[in-house]
């Protein structure tokens, strides 16, 4: 009768024993956002109503103010951007002193291929990892390889693939490919 509560006590240690096998979660991306082509930015310019317009990344990676020379935002930061704003204001002699803000209105879109329901283009949303983006695209088929995915990253023409698990950061512009398991 004294081996039954033994049992009982080692079930209970390995409940809470760590599973083997997990991956951790990646921390969160430190470095700032860099903006690519298909990102809407908000451009506000004190002192210059005619440039306070939302703007479109374009292919060739830049964004065209009114009285001023297409500026290049790919690879920049928001700040970097209004800096770069600032500067071509300045030149023109169109305000002093401009004082220019950027926010991002909207992210460029993820693509999601493979063994989910419903493949294809969806827009980014801040902070999201690849089991979102599972899910923003329906769920997993079920013939899913659900422990990983593979993730191409394509950043100023360098092309970075990698495989992740699910909780891997996802971010604007990413395809997403689900493998097919194989038992």
């Amino acid at each position: 009768m004294r081996a039954l509560p033994l049992v009982v006590l080692l079930s209970l240690c390995s409940a809470c024993a760590p599973v083997r096998g997990a991956v951790a979660s990646p921390p969160a991306a430190a470095a700032p956002y860099r903006l690519g082509p298909g990102d809407e930015v908000r451009v506000t310019v004190f002192g210059l109503d005619a440039a306070n317009a939302n703007y479109v990344v374009g292919d060739a990676g830049s964004i065209a103010l009114p009285l001023i020379a297409p500026i290049r935002a790919s690879g920049l930061t928001v700040d970097e951007l209004a800096a770069a704003l600032a500067e071509a204001i300045r030149a023109r002699a169109l305000v002093k002193a401009p004082s220019v803000t950027v926010q991002v209105q909207k992210y460029r879109p993820f693509y999601i291929l493979g063994e989910v329901q419903k493949p294809g283009q969806y827009p980014y949303v801040p902070g999201m990892s690849v089991l979102a983006a599972v899910s923003i695209a329906g769920g997993y088929t079920f013939r899913a390889n659900k422990k990983s995915a593979m993730i191409v990253r394509g950043g100023d023409g360098n092309v970075i693939k990698s495989r992740g698990p699910a909780q891997t950061p996802v971010q604007p512009g990413d395809t997403i490919t689900v493998p097919e398991a194989w038992f």
